[in-house]
């Protein structure tokens, strides 16, 4: 029988006999009934919910899993032999129906852990418009378009429509995409409530649910309309949390949207790993910006952190006149300029990414080995998400703090926060040592032109600007817009007036 087309009678007869899942909230450290207390918890972290049901055992392979041989085909033809830990562990009970907890930090196959079971359940059914059957929330763009990219394979060939559904893209696009039916949409919280304010969308029938990084979703203040949307799809439904962390902020996620969960914690809360080096460079403010200047001119890519969309810019400008090819990434780009920076980066056209902490989660970039926090961040989860743009998948890599003299106090508590004892060296521009740890080296001084960026359409009085397209196979590209026909226009400017022409009649 097919995977998709079975539920899990005791799993369902065991949500419909229990109480109303809003009944089962209880306020920060009431006991549940008949539980006790639940273990305490590290510090920052709440205590894990002990599972009742035995979970199933992990697989070792996903030929051992019940899945269709469509998605064991696209498994094989992507090189996907074994699965990782967390996918191992959380598969067989997922495809059950079981609802999941899952913790693992980035890198580690959350995406499939999830995206695999939702696909496989939902497989052979039809949405009818605006009415989705399985949903995926992220907090941001960028993950949304990386969850698209990772699962659209094994959609196509279960023959499921995706639709992604994120801010700074057109909306109508994105209507559109849902009025025609889909089965997955992979949605931020604010684009997805706005739609449905719109009437272009309803979660009733969405009986498969996915949150992921929902750490991250209550830090940016989404809790309010993530709660908001949960509430709106089935309640009998499959409900699966997958995070790098996990805090006090989604202990409410669990206790009210997750019955008797699987829980598995693939790493620990540190999130620290073998394969990972972490540095200290205590560097003087006068040689922070010599010093920062040769370590992005190495040889390889390399991600730089910084806190505010104004020093990035101005390190990004600095970079380009030293002769490194250099690409600024921030929440005051629009989304085609953001998908243009990161296409750049990822292929090597752009050598070092600057970028705010919207870089921080759902970047995946191959053989990047060095991640910089030119400002140190401010929290240890930070850190650890700005690391894990690095040492992905099992490779190595390094994650480099320079740190100024009155912030060592701080950064020693952040450290110890995270779980890590990073190795601690004295450094200045030109020396030995920094080019042992980073691969530093002076930069050629040649100016380099930046690379170009999508234009955009200047605004007109009372109307939004056109920010990019918006289905799921439209958002890697975004192109220019505006202008008028000539000969060389691009396909993009020619959909872009199209669209813009199909806006100002309606």
């Amino acid at each position: 029988m097919n995977r998709s087309a079975r539920t899990n009678d005791r799993y369902s007869a065991a949500r419909k006999s229990g109480a109303d899942r809003g009944a089962r909230f209880r306020p920060q450290g009431q006991n549940r009934s008949g539980g006790g207390r639940r273990p305490a918890a590290p510090q920052g972290e709440f205590a894990l919910p002990v599972t009742i049901t035995p979970a199933l055992p992990p697989v070792a392979n996903f030929g051992d899993l019940d899945m269709p041989t469509e998605v064991l085909d696209v498994l094989t033809g992507l090189g996907v032999t074994e699965p990782f830990p967390i996918q191992g562990a959380t598969l067989p009970n997922s495809l059950a129906g079981r609802d999941v907890l899952g913790r693992g930090r980035t890198g580690s196959g959350k995406t499939l852990a999830f995206g695999l079971a939702l696909l496989v359940r939902t497989a052979g059914r039809r949405a009818d418009s605006k009415k989705p059957l399985a949903l995926i929330l992220v907090p941001t763009r960028e993950l949304a378009q990386q969850v698209t990219d990772a699962l659209t394979p094994y959609a196509k060939a279960l023959r499921l429509r995706m639709a992604t559904v994120v801010g700074g893209m057109s909306i109508g696009r994105q209507a559109g995409a849902l009025r025609s039916g889909a089965e997955v949409v992979v949605a931020t919280p604010g684009r997805l409530k706005d739609l449905i304010e719109r009437r272009d969308c309803r979660l009733d029938q969405v009986d498969i649910t996915v949150l992921d990084e929902a750490d991250q979703m209550a830090d940016m203040g989404f809790m309010p309309q993530v709660t908001e949307l949960l509430d709106q799809v089935r309640p009998d439904g499959q409900r699966m949390l997958f995070s790098a962390t996990l805090d006090r902020n989604v202990d409410l996620l669990v206790r009210k949207y997750l019955h008797d969960p699987v829980v598995h914690s693939v790493d620990p809360s540190a999130g620290a790993v073998t394969t990972m080096e972490h540095h200290v460079l205590h560097v003087q403010s006068a040689d922070k910006y010599a010093t920062t200047t040769e370590i992005a001119a190495r040889d390889g890519r390399v991600i730089m952190f910084l806190d505010t969309k104004h020093a990035v810019d101005q390190l990004t400008k600095h970079l380009l006149q030293s002769g490194v090819r250099a690409a600024a990434l921030h929440g005051g780009k629009s989304q085609p300029q953001r998908t243009r920076t990161l296409a750049q980066f990822k292929t090597g056209a752009v050598s070092v990414l600057v970028a705010t902490n919207v870089a921080a989660r759902g970047i995946h970039v191959d053989n990047l080995d060095l991640v910089v926090n030119v400002d140190p961040p401010t929290d240890h989860k930070d850190y650890l998400h700005r690391g894990g743009r690095t040492a992905r998948a099992g490779e190595s890599g390094s994650v480099v703090t320079l740190v100024l003299p009155n912030q060592r106090r701080e950064m020693s508590r952040l450290m110890m926060a995270a779980g890590i004892t990073p190795t601690i060296t004295q450094v200045r521009s030109g020396e030995a040592e920094l080019s042992r740890i980073t691969g530093a080296q002076a930069p050629s001084g040649i100016p380099v032109t930046p690379a170009a960026a999508p234009a955009e359409r200047p605004k007109q009085r009372g109307q939004a600007p056109f920010r990019g397209r918006g289905t799921a196979r439209g958002q890697a590209g975004g192109g220019r817009s505006g202008g008028s026909r000539r000969t060389g226009e691009t396909r993009e400017m020619a959909e872009a007036r199209k669209a813009a022409r199909v806006r100002r009649a309606a």
